[in-house]
Parts: C-alpha cells; sequence; structure tokens
C-alpha cells in the first residue's frame, strides 16, 4: 500500500467524511501519514425491537453483502491506511519478524507419504513457493513419482486461491479438487485427467469443495451450497460426460441445524452422508457399487444423539454418546441396520475418559482416549485381546491419527507434537508397537528445544473449577517472578479442543522474554464432554470468566507482568476477546481479534446470514427470551459502554462467509465512539480474503508479524 494518498483518493475520503487528514498549509496532500486522525463512522440509527425491548444499532448501514458500496469500501480502506499509519514506526520490526519466521522454515518440504489404493500420495513445497504440489508415487519412497496438481500454477492469475477436497477414482485414473478463488467457500469442483493432464468438460459450481466417487468411476457424489446461507443443504449425484444441470439430487437437507460432509468407507464399498448439529449428528449410506443406490439412515436421527461409524467387513463400528456422557465404541452387524438394541459394547462408557477417536484394520482396533486433558492411544488386537498404550516424553502434547486408509496397514500413522518437540509422524508397528519416526519438521536457524522449558497447570476458577493451562517460555529468559510479558490465547467454542502443539512463529515471542500461555477454558473439551456444556448456551459465561481468572492467577502466580499482559483469539475466539475486553480491561495491555464474532445478538436473529441456524445449539436462539437476555449481557457490540480500553488491533477479511465484515468494522466503530482512554485501535481489512486470512504459506506469516509487532511494540513502551 502507498505511503501516501492520491488527491482522488484523499477527494473521495474526505467527501465521506470518513477520514481526517492533517495537510501542510501549502497544499491539501497528506504529508505524513502518521498524523491521520481515526477515521470516525456517521451515526445511522436503526431500531430493532424483539421481547418489548428496544435496541438501536447506529452502524447496521455498514452491512453491505454485494461488497460493492463504495461508502463502506471507503470505510475500509480509511481504516487501513490509519492502520499503516499508526504502526509504520514498526514495519522495521513487522519485517525482521517476518523474516525471522520464514528463515525458519525448511523451503523444500514435503509431507508424508500416504498410501491409498494403489498409490502414495504426498505435496511437495519448493523455494519460494507459496502453495503445495501434490504428487503420488507407486512406492513409499518417491521412486516414480507423478505430479498431480501444481497448486502454484492454478493460483498465478488469483489474488487468493484455495485448492481443496482432491480425489482421485478408483482406478487411480481422474483427479477432482475443489477450487475457490474469493474466499467465500464455495468452490468449482473440476476433474483432470491424469493421463493427458487435460481438465474434463464437466464442471461443478457452487459445491462444498469435496466429492466422493461411485466405484464405477464416472458416478461421482457432491454437496451443493445454498447461495444466501451458504449452508451445504443438498446431496447431487453427477455422471461424468453429463451438464450439471442433469444431476440427480438423490438428499436434501431440510433442517437448517445441520452441516452435511461426505466421505467413503475404508473398504471402499460405501459412501457416507454425515449429518452434524451441534447436538445431533447421524449418517446416512449409499451404495457405492450401485450408481442407483439412494441414501439411507443408519439409523433415524435422534436429538442429543451424536455418533459416527466405520465399516470393517460384515460389521459397523459406532462411537456414540448413547447413554455415555463421553462417548463410548460399540457395533453392530449390517443385518441388525436401523436397530439401535442390537449395539453392543467395544469399549464401555466412562464418564472420566472420553473416546476421540478410532481406527479399524483387518486385526487391530486403535483408540485415542483423553483422561484428564491428556490424549492416550491404545493398540488392540482383535483376535487376542491384547492391549498395549503408547508412550510419549512430554507432559502435554498434540496427537493425532491420520493417514491410515487401509484396512491391511502393518502399521498406525500418527502425528505427535509439543510445545517445545516440533511436529513429528510415526509409524508404530501395531504387533510389535515400535515406533519408526519418518519426519520430523525441521526448524532451521540455531533452534534448540532444550532452551525452551513447558508447564501444564490448573487455576482455580471463581466457581472453584480447575482450568489447565499450557505455558511455554525460554529458559534463559524467564523469571519466575513477574517481569515477562504474557501472552494469552484462548478458543473455547464449539467443543474444539486445542493441546499444546509446535510453532515456528511462536519463537519470536519466546526468544524476545514472552511467556506464551495456552488456557483451555470451558467451551472446549480438554476435560471431557462436560467441560464443553459448561461452557455453551446460558453457561457462556464461564469461557469469558475463566480466560479472566487464568490471567489474574497468572500474573499473581508471576508468570507474567501484569502490567504486559497481551491476549489473542480468532472467530469465537475473537468473541472471547470482546468479552474479556468489557468485563475486565484493565488486565491487558493489548488484545488481538482475528475475524471476531461481536455482534451476537443481531447476527443469531438473521437467518439469512450464513450459518446462523447451524448455530443455535450452540449458542441459543435470541428469538427465545431467556437466550437473548443472557446473549445480550455478554454480547461484545451490545455492551461496549464508556470506560477505558485496552490497545487493539482487529483484523478481518471483505469476503469472510464465516463472521461477516460488517461485524468488526461495526464494532470498531462503536468502541471509537465510546472509549475513554488514548490507547491505539486499529482495524485492518485484507480487501481479498476471507475467514482463513491470505492463502500461501508465507502470505500469512505478514499477519503474524504484524499482530507479533503489535504487542512487542507496546510491550517496549513499558
Amino acid at each position: 500500500m502507498s505511503l501516501t494518498l492520491s488527491k482522488t483518493k484523499l477527494s473521495l475520503l474526505v467527501s465521506s467524511a470518513l477520514l481526517i487528514a492533517a495537510c501542510s498549509n501549502q497544499s491539501n496532500e497528506v504529508t505524513n501519514m502518521a498524523d491521520l486522525s481515526a477515521p470516525v463512522a456517521k451515526k445511522v440509527p436503526h431500531k430493532m425491537v424483539i421481547h418489548d425491548h428496544t435496541r438501536v444499532d447506529d452502524y447496521y448501514w455498514m452491512r453491505d453483502d454485494s461488497r460493492t458500496n463504495p461508502e463502506i469500501l471507503a470505510h475500509l480502506e480509511a481504516e487501513n491506511d490509519y492502520t499503516e499509519a499508526q504502526l509504520k514506526h514498526t514495519e522495521a520490526m513487522q519485517e525482521t519478524i517476518f523474516q525471522e519466521i520464514k528463515g525458519r522454515i525448511e523451503k523444500d518440504d514435503n509431507s508424508v507419504p500416504v498410501k491409498e489404493g494403489n498409490y502414495y500420495y504426498s505435496r511437495q513445497m519448493q523455494g519460494e513457493n507459496e502453495y503445495p504440489i501434490h504428487v503420488r508415487s507407486t512406492d513409499f519412497k518417491g521412486s516414480n513419482l507423478e505430479v498431480l496438481l501444481d497448486v502454484n500454477e492454478l493460483a498465478k492469475a488469483h489474488e487468493y486461491y484455495n485448492a481443496t477436497g482432491l480425489r482421485v477414482s478408483p482406478d487411480s485414473k481422474i483427479l477432482a479438487y475443489g477450487e475457490d478463488t474469493v474466499s467465500r467457500r464455495v468452490y468449482t469442483v473440476q476433474f483432470k485427467d491424469l493421463a493427458t493432464g487435460q481438465l474434463l468438460a464437466d464442471k461443478l459450481e457452487g459445491t462444498s469443495g469435496g466429492i466422493e466417487w461411485g466405484n464405477d468411476n464416472k458416478t461421482v457424489y457432491y454437496i451443493k451450497k445454498d447461495p444466501q446461507t451458504l449452508l451445504g443443504n443438498k446431496v447431487f449425484r453427477h455422471t461424468l460426460g453429463t451438464p450439471q444441470a442433469d444431476d440427480q439430487m438423490v438428499y436434501e437437507e431440510k433442517n437448517k441445524a445441520y452441516y452435511m460432509g461426505l466421505s467413503k468407507s475404508k473398504d471402499g464399498s460405501s459412501v457416507f452422508i454425515w449429518h452434524a448439529s451441534t447436538e445431533a449428528k447421524g449418517v446416512s449410506v449409499i451404495d457405492a457399487n450401485n450408481a442407483k443406490d439412494m441414501p439411507k439412515r443408519f439409523i433415524e436421527r435422534e436429538e442429543g444423539h451424536e455418533y459416527s461409524i466405520s465399516k470393517f467387513n460384515d460389521w459397523f463400528y459406532i462411537s456414540t454418546n448413547w447413554q455415555a456422557t463421553n462417548f463410548r465404541l460399540m457395533k453392530v452387524h449390517q443385518k441388525h441396520l436401523g436397530d439401535k438394541t442390537k449395539w453392543q459394547d467395544v469399549i464401555a462408557a466412562n464418564d472420566a475418559v472420553k473416546l476421540e477417536d478410532y481406527e479399524l484394520f483387518n486385526d487391530h482396533l486403535v483408540y485415542q482416549q483423553r483422561e484428564n486433558g491428556i490424549s492416550r492411544v491404545t493398540i488392540q488386537q482383535l483376535s487376542t485381546g491384547q492391549k498395549q498404550q503408547l508412550s510419549f516424553n512430554d507432559s502435554a502434547y498434540s496427537l493425532q491419527l491420520y493417514g491410515n486408509n487401509e484396512l491391511d496397514n502393518p502399521a498406525l500413522r500418527l502425528y505427535y507434537a509439543s510445545f517445545t518437540t516440533p511436529g513429528t509422524h510415526y509409524d508404530v508397528d501395531l504387533n510389535s508397537f515400535n515406533k519408526t519416526e519418518l519426519k520430523q519438521t525441521k526448524v532451521l536457524g540455531d533452534f534448540d528445544s532444550k532452551n525452551y522449558a513447558s508447564e501444564r497447570i490448573f487455576i482455580k476458577a471463581r466457581d472453584g473449577k480447575k482450568v489447565p493451562v499450557s505455558i511455554v517460555y525460554r529458559k534463559d529468559k524467564f523469571k519466575k517472578d513477574g517481569t515477562n510479558p504474557l501472552y494469552q490465547y484462548a478458543y473455547g467454542s464449539y467443543g474444539s479442543t486445542i493441546d499444546p502443539y509446535f510453532s515456528v512463529s511462536r519463537l519470536s515471542l519466546l526468544d524476545r522474554g514472552f511467556v506464551y500461555a495456552l488456557a483451555h477454558i470451558r467451551g472446549s473439551q480438554m476435560l471431557g464432554r462436560p467441560w464443553y456444556e459448561d461452557g455453551k448456551k446460558l453457561n457462556k459465561m464461564n469461557t469469558f470468566t475463566d480466560f479472566i481468572d487464568v490471567t489474574k492467577d497468572l500474573t499473581a502466580q508471576g508468570y507474567g507482568d501484569e502490567k504486559n499482559v497481551f491476549a489473542a483469539g480468532g472467530s469465537a475466539g475473537g468473541l472471547l476477546m470482546g468479552a474479556v475486553m468489557n468485563m475486565a480491561p484493565e488486565l491487558y495491555k493489548g488484545i488481538a481479534a482475528a475475524v471476531p464474532f461481536v455482534d451476537v445478538v443481531t447476527t443469531m436473529l438473521d437467518e439469512s446470514i450464513p450459518l446462523t441456524t447451524n448455530e443455535f445449539k450452540e449458542w441459543g436462539n435470541p428469538k427465545d427470551k431467556p437466550y437473548y437476555d443472557y446473549m445480550l449481557s455478554y454480547s461484545p457490540y451490545d455492551q461496549v459502554k464508556a470506560q477505558d480500553y485496552p490497545n487493539v488491533l482487529v483484523t478481518t477479511g471483505l469476503h469472510d462467509s464465516q463472521v461477516q465484515y460488517f461485524e468488526p468494522m461495526k464494532w470498531v466503530a462503536k468502541l471509537r465512539d465510546y472509549k475513554t482512554d488514548d490507547n491505539v485501535l486499529l482495524f485492518k481489512t485484507d480487501m481479498e480474503a476471507g475467514h482463513g486470512g491470505a492463502s500461501g504459506r508465507f502470505k500469512r506469516i505478514h499477519e503474524t508479524a504484524l499482530e507479533y509487532s503489535f504487542f512487542i511494540d507496546l510491550a517496549a513502551k513499558g
């Protein structure tokens, strides 16, 4: 972005009353960007009445679903210019941090090949490339690599590009993939002939990006999205060589509280349609060998019942919360489909242990459980019942099962990482239990894991519940005397559990003396399903008070300087940031809120906004007065008041389909009007991106460098 404003642009901004510039006595041109005043938005009162209660939204006018309104775009550009001006003195630091992070990343970096069918699939990152090159080989070593898709070539013509959902036909001849060039998460599916390298004429518009193949190599199942709500609400069957207009709809989801997904059973015999709402999940099954088969419910959906399935020979295995708060594993013979009374226990329910994942092999069952916040993986031989639990060195870590696509695999593939251990890929022999390290992410430069230490502690919340907190710091920079700047992060919604993970970016904070704390607050499932239930709907306030109580105790224990506490969160984590800013602004010197969900009540009352209806079971439906009153009590936008606020950096994407750009835009405008301090309030909009931010592995680093520089600069000011 230019560091000066053209006369045309200046005229547009001034005429719309969105920007006040400091001008010289001799010229109307801006001579110093740093002298720009904060953009001031006009007020247009908009009344909203429900439950005999009236709210007035002065900035409702900022919503433009077409994203073409010149006044709104000018205001966003003015905010970007103001942010650039205010952070101009940090540009050198931003570049330093960008180069630090980029310099730790191995430029030529390939994923570990995963076997599927007759090939091993992987992706390569090369040199300065922003995007992967997808390849395959007939062996693990990659002795005869074949390029399937070079995403760098596809992305050249676009400011934003995302390729997703790659699926190769059962005969390995055709590649299907979805592409999004706007960042609205609405994809066009393309088909590529892998022998000729040419695209087929078939093109599926308006999809969720993923497909599943029928076993005849010409039948394709895909989900089409509603153009307004962006909910994937219809499953279609497409036959290669025919127009999309002729596709048959095989399933329509009429309940707007449900998302849908597609997958295929490990044995290839079935296509699964996944139905998922916040408090109910289910599956419909299609015979992959019958191009005319229609979906059949595995069992009828029930409110409150969540289950998923895997097929193994004539049996279906079911992970279910039926009479099991923390889920259990059951099985049923295919002849008893639809009859829940025939289900048999495989792993019994345990109120203290949550079943998280499982994998089936020809003679082995592998299952992942969480106890007291720590994941454990057990391998069980089906023929003998012999069990072995895997062990790892760190006290807290991330653990994921992935790439286990074949029933006859001799080994379990998993990914392991911790705050101090870079991401490591293992194959674990299913019989001997020996772990073979396939790859550990290289961290270039002078990184040495021995320089860093992590801790896992519990902090008592105000109601007596103990909140797990994962902490990491650089040993030679840390003194437990309350002198280190503290960076605290959390999410706390949708049952999403964030385990301690390694980050090359985070090292730039730790090496400057920051202590990083990941708060496992209620709303996640860190301590099992009840931990989630205690942080949603009419218990949502626990999420915010947990975060605040963690901050207070960390500084009281000397982990951080109470005058240099910084907090960050994105999306629903941005809601968290907005809530704690309103409730305890004095605790935080700086806040970073990315794509923040802050206008809770208005959004949840508007079913035309993408994804709203699916959220009712998470937040409640404000059309019911108890939920309306409760949401209103914490909604960051509604609770803005005349008080001092921390220094704040808000970021969003114009094309965000998850949290619409106008939520943070309105929030910033209202904060500017009400706040009584002289702290900075900055708002940056990526005019090309959506909810996930910029595309490309190096472009994203700029966003991290901006946030880190913002905090480091504030910490340096004392």
